[in-house]
């Protein structure tokens, strides 16, 4: 499972890239956001992302200055956006290393090429960080790769848990339904979860819920209240207060911005 970070000024677009593409099939996972250069920057020393996907243009620190300052602190792969086909931008991405740099409106193919290129490059990057640290090791590293045992992807636990809330977060499911089913402690599994993805089950499981409800939304049809049962929510107020939390508007102003 490969953490990204997303680095945008625009709510609007920061939202809906998060929201409406299936990082799950591409096997990564939105760890956080950051409005502006300087918030992220401070955001991937912390969390320590393997790929950011960053604005050009943003207020306090444009993403070329932040990919620059972040190179001593963090092994990352970069994805640029920018609105504007600026050439002096893209020569000075290409520079930095980065491994796209992509033009507004995205579109969702382009998006999956670039986060394939950028995985790859994230793998090659981190086995050779571990090959200079640890140069008796390059026996090992090297026969990792042929077996195609990438140091991030998913533990199988964590795979296991991913997979369960995908084909079962419609209905009222806990962690303690996957307690029975590997004979594995609820506690052990939680910290597992949380160290590969950053959430929590139930975090994660509500994310990907209100994920899975703003698909619905979008085609303007259907009640918001049935919507909130189809995917999992039987509390309706509870829905509204989470979707609103993670969306920063209600799921009638949502679906309202589709159908007009």
């Amino acid at each position: 499972m490969f953490k990204v970070l997303l680095v945008e000024d625009e709510e609007m677009i920061r939202k809906g890239l998060r929201y409406t593409f299936d990082w799950l099939g591409s096997d990564c996972i939105v760890i956080d956001e950051a409005v502006n250069g300087a918030e992220g920057l401070s955001k991937i020393i912390e969390l320590q992302p393997d790929i950011v996907i960053a604005d050009v243009n943003m207020p306090l620190m444009d993403g070329i200055t932040m990919i620059e300052r972040s190179m001593d602190a963090a092994t990352c792969s970069f994805i640029i956006v920018s609105g504007y086909d600026e050439f002096h931008l893209a020569q000075k991405a290409v520079h930095l290393g980065v491994s796209e740099y992509l033009l507004k409106p995205l579109e969702q193919h382009q998006l999956i090429e670039a986060l394939a290129r950028a995985k790859t490059q994230i793998e090659l990057k981190k086995k050779y960080q571990l090959i200079k640290n640890n140069p008796k090791q390059l026996d090992e590293v090297l026969s990792a790769a042929l077996m195609n045992d990438a140091p991030t992807k998913a533990s199988k636990y964590v795979a296991q848990m991913i997979a369960y809330i995908q084909l079962n977060y419609a209905e009222r499911i806990s962690i303690q339904d996957l307690v029975k089913q590997l004979g594995i402690s609820s506690t052990y599994l939680n910290q597992k979860f949380k160290t590969e993805t950053t959430y929590t089950f139930n975090e994660f499981l509500n994310r990907y819920r209100i994920q899975k409800a703003m698909d619905q939304l979008k085609t303007g049809e259907g009640k918001v209240y049935t919507i909130a049962s189809d995917v999992g929510f039987k509390d309706y107020k509870y829905f509204i207060s989470i979707f609103k939390k993670y969306v920063n508007i209600t799921p009638s102003q949502f679906q309202d911005q589709f159908k007009s």
